[in-house]
């Protein structure tokens, strides 16, 4: 029998623009909210629109992946739910435990299905059972020589390259690729040590590599009263160093393998009795259209903006409810995805010195874009300082178009638009991606970064606009006209 327990004050174990969203939607709601934060965010806009906030330590990270904290934090506040947004400890099933047993209700999956499925190991048996295709792989590699010999046994089985991938892992890390095997034997000890430093657990997995493949996954939805649905497709494929870069809805796959996948996607989640939102990733063979599970993902996603303009429905809403025991209500036939829609993140990197972070730099002026299907999800204003503490993300934009090309037209009119002085980001990136030929066909696999060096080669020219906005904003903070003399 599912416990109905209405929420009445949500702290937001998060930080950034994943906080900030959060606390909208909990006020909308009519609810109370807590957000937590460490010395360096100090400044952080999401403490602001927060109903109360409270310092949790000096930080940097590892306030904000501390349980304890986060348990006494909910106590000192009274609230009585905890949203943990994406990263840091969104995907601890021991956080979820742990609530459970403090009475606070956490709105996510329960920690046994958080647990599963965060081992890729585990989540690929499951997965199995059910008999849903998956990418041939390995079981977690014995931890001496013979974890070795098992990796070229079926490195050479399967043929290179092949993917060496943290069993725990997430967020595109621990994830390697291998050529040949003198290159296995220096990387495998390597991803060991990745993954003990990034998840605490070195355990490592191969996995045949598909390569010139899409990344497509499939928002979910699920209740505790058996109600699984999907929200459509979201084609990731461009991503650096396998973290997305920019996200697309729905991916542009022909009707039946759309329809192919995102069933698949709802017999996964039903296998592995999944609860709130989540994705299911895939590759999808970019000639063929064959697709293997990959993974799934038990929290709320980076890019679910572009799944919510084109469907409407409040993902984070959605989640709260399901956490109270209330059952879905959105009909299958209400899931229209009507037109395109594109996420891009804007980060405070160099893209042409390899992403590099520009933590540390100010922010001196910041005029967003608007008009009509813009949507931004941020942080940041005039004036913020970007910690080098944390990631470089500063904004998220998603624009909707009736079309791809329409939605590229307003992706590249939001961007000219879009001014940021003080840190490079990665603006002018996107905007010669607007420009490359194969992007504007919708021709792209997980490869174009590597396929279409061009991109790299904007100008670096400060605009017109930007200059002056930068005297402007000198003006205004000396209160005094350095060339009116």
């Amino acid at each position: 029998m599912v416990v109905k327990r209405k929420i009445k004050t949500v702290l937001v174990a998060n930080r950034g623009e994943i906080a900030l969203r959060i606390i909208r939607t909990a006020r909308e709601l009519g609810l109370e909210t807590v957000a937590v934060y460490e010395k360096p965010d100090s400044e952080s806009l999401f403490i602001r629109f927060a109903d109360e906030a409270i310092l949790i330590g000096d930080g940097p990270r590892k306030d904000y992946l501390d349980i304890d904290r986060m348990i006494w934090a909910t106590r000192k506040s009274g609230a009585d739910a905890i949203h943990p947004g994406y990263g840091f400890l969104a995907e601890n099933p021991d956080f979820p435990a742990e609530c459970e047993k403090a009475g606070i209700i956490f709105i996510g999956p329960p920690s046994d299905v958080i647990r599963n499925l965060g081992n890729k190991v585990i989540a690929r048996e499951i997965m199995k059972g059910a008999n849903i295709p998956f990418i041939p792989g390995t079981d977690n590699l014995s931890q001496d020589d013979k974890g070795i010999e098992e990796a070229i046994e079926f490195s050479n089985s399967y043929g290179y390259p092949v993917m060496l991938k943290a069993s725990s892992g997430g967020g595109g890390r621990g994830i390697r690729k291998v050529e040949n095997e003198s290159d296995l034997l220096i990387q495998l000890p390597l991803a060991r040590a990745e993954a003990l430093s990034a998840f605490n657990d070195e355990n490592i997995y191969v996995e045949k590599c598909i390569e010139s493949s899409r990344h497509v996954e499939v928002q979910i939805l699920a209740d505790y009263h058996g109600n699984v649905i999907h929200l459509g497709t979201r084609d990731c494929s461009i991503q650096r160093r396998h973290q997305k870069l920019l996200e697309i809805a729905p991916a542009d796959l022909p009707s039946d393998v759309l329809h192919a996948i995102q069933a698949t996607a709802i017999l996964a989640a039903r296998e592995a009795g999944y609860i709130s939102a989540g994705t299911v990733e895939f590759l999808v063979d970019a000639k063929t259209s064959e697709f293997w599970f990959m993974e799934m993902n038990t929290r709320l996603q980076v890019e679910h903006t572009v799944t919510e303009v084109l469907t409407g429905v409040d993902i984070v809403r959605e989640q709260i409810r399901i956490a109270e025991g209330e059952t879905l209500r959105i009909p299958e036939d209400r899931v229209q995805l009507m037109g395109k829609a594109v996420q891009v993140r804007i980060n405070a990197e160099d893209p042409r010195n390899n992403f590099m972070p520009e933590g540390g730099k100010k922010v001196a002026v910041y005029q967003s874009p608007g008009g009509p299907g813009i949507r931004l999800d941020g942080m940041v204003y005039q004036g913020y300082g970007i910690p080098t503490e944390y990631d470089s993300l500063l904004v998220k934009m998603t624009v909707r178009g009736y079309n791809w090309e329409q939605a590229i037209q307003r992706l590249k009119r939001a961007l000219h638009d879009f001014l940021i002085v003080g840190p490079k980001t990665t603006i002018p990136f996107y905007l010669a991606i607007c420009d490359e030929p194969d992007f504007r066909k919708g021709v792209f696999d997980t490869s174009y970064l590597d396929t279409h060096p061009e991109i790299f080669h904007y100008p670096e020219m400060e605009r017109e606009i930007a200059r002056l906005s930068r005297l402007v904003a000198e003006i205004h903070a000396k209160k005094i006209n350095p060339y009116a003399y």
